[in-house]
């Protein structure tokens, strides 16, 4: 049986910051006049990237946005939306409030070196001055 596939979202060209600059090293005159170098910012991720290497701008914009494409920020950020549109964050988040009982959860304060065990009963002044605690 076949899988059916959805898009979940899209990444365009106007996602993106672009910035257009000089290019560096050889190349002589041409290079040094004209703006084919390209900067790419993804602004949702952070992401960042840079090309200098084509003869032209478009073929370095193109360039730098598969560049961007695939940087660690730019990967990362992908994978939280696709858990996003897919829920999966929300069935996580719904484990974590599960989990989040009494039972589960455990006070501690440092005292003079050693981690000392504070009932969530506590009174509050013992809580946020653990030198009236003692350790055990």
């Amino acid at each position: 049986m076949k899988k059916s596939r959805e898009l979940l979202f899209s990444v365009t060209a106007a996602d993106c910051d672009w910035a257009f600059s000089h290019g560096q090293g050889a190349g002589g005159q041409a290079r040094n006049k004209s703006l084919t170098a390209v900067h790419c910012t993804h602004r949702a991720s952070g992401a960042r990237a840079y090309s200098q290497d084509g003869r032209s701008q478009k073929d370095n914009k193109s360039d730098a946005f598969v560049k961007m494409c695939n940087t660690p920020e730019f990967k990362a950020w992908h994978k939280r939306e696709v858990w996003k549109k897919m829920g999966v964050l929300d069935e996580i988040d719904r484990a974590v409030e599960a989990g989040m009982t009494m039972s589960n959860l455990r006070l501690e304060v440092r005292v003079d070196g050693k981690w000392v065990q504070v009932e969530f009963n506590a009174p509050l002044d013992l809580i946020i001055d653990p030198e009236n605690l003692t350790a055990q």
